[in-house]
């Protein structure tokens, strides 16, 4: 009897500054590149995964499915992603999977009953959204994603203990959330290195800031593969983008309608 081979998925994260590639066979994960935060998408994406794929001596006809992140995050970010991935799956005729950066963020926080995924959304904001992670990394939301200041997004918090920050919006606002737990009486259990949070550790109320995440289109592949083996189609036109939050075009036209 023929064993079939795990399929080969190409898995493209441009939501965030600097962005991330991946190429997987079931969970094995064959090669990965994270791109540079003061580049553009437009400029490194292709080149960086050509890069990806010779690194695993594969070609772009080689891929049996692609993953893509869709967001919420940078908009023009977004939209080169998006755009690349479907014209690669449409051309070649391959399924296409998208996820939900959020939720690719939480997957890559491990198991939790509560993790606030977050992301930077500029001028002093975030995108947030919680998530319950079983054993099996399966991601489920507690709630919508919302775009917020980090402060009021906090306040709303349950207090309760067992609560993990994870992703960039959670490294960029360590100082303000560790901040926040030394007000509260929380104990903040760190899992990165390179930050030390000073709040005391008997607290009875116990909250953890999640490690960096040194390649996050690894966790978009993760949920895009389960996806595709609980029997998803992947039609690459139905893949839609999650803004959570109108463009800066969009808020001026609302301005000026406003303005009328």
């Amino acid at each position: 009897m023929q064993i079939k081979e795990e399929p080969l998925i190409l898995s493209l994260e441009t939501t965030t500054r600097a962005g991330s590639i991946c190429l997987t066979r079931g969970e094995q994960q064959l090669a990965a590149c994270t791109g540079e935060g003061k580049t553009s998408h437009s400029n490194d994406l292709l080149k960086n995964i050509r890069t990806v794929l010779a690194s695993a001596n594969c070609s772009i006809k080689d891929v049996d499915a692609f993953a893509v992140a869709l967001g919420p995050g940078s908009f023009t970010g977004l939209r080169i992603g998006l755009a690349t991935a479907k014209s690669f799956a449409v051309t070649l005729e391959r399924p296409l999977y998208g996820v939900p950066t959020l939720h690719a963020i939480a997957h890559a926080a491990g198991p939790s009953a509560s993790t606030l995924a977050l992301l930077p959304a500029g001028r002093g904001e975030v995108f947030g959204q919680m998530f319950a992670v079983d054993q099996s990394l399966r991601v489920s939301p507690l709630n919508e994603p919302v775009h917020i200041q980090p402060e009021r997004l906090l306040l709303s918090m349950d207090k309760g203990s067992g609560l993990k920050l994870a992703g960039e919006g959670a490294n960029v606002y360590a100082e303000l959330i560790s901040a926040y737990a030394l007000r509260n009486g929380i104990a903040l259990k760190n899992e990165r290195e390179d930050f030390s949070s000073g709040v005391g550790e008997s607290a009875a109320v116990e909250w953890i800031l999640s490690a960096s995440i040194e390649n996050l289109a690894v966790h978009v592949a993760a949920l895009a593969r389960r996806a595709l083996e609980e029997g998803e189609s992947g039609e690459a036109l139905n893949v839609r983008a999650i803004y959570v939050r109108p463009s800066d075009a969009e808020l001026n036209v609302q301005c000026l309608e406003q303005n009328k």
